[in-house]
């Protein structure tokens, strides 16, 4: 039999940088999910105060194999 896998849509942010926003996502993520096997980028964004970078947000998608 071949491997089911699923894909969410999940958002995480971080006020240090886009990477940081990532595995935020990625930790929290693995949390609650078995067997993670990816997570692609959809979207980047950042929040602007006054001129400055003040947020760094990330919509991701991650898949996962279903357990048989």
């Amino acid at each position: 039999m071949g491997t089911v896998a699923r894909v969410i849509e999940i958002s995480a942010e971080s006020d240090t940088s886009f990477g940081d926003a990532i595995s935020t996502g990625v930790e929290r993520a693995t949390q609650t999910l078995r067997n993670t096997k990816s997570v692609w980028i959809k979207e980047q964004h950042v929040d602007v105060t006054d001129g400055r970078i003040t947020g760094h947000r990330v919509h991701m998608l991650v898949t996962f194999v279903l357990d048989e």
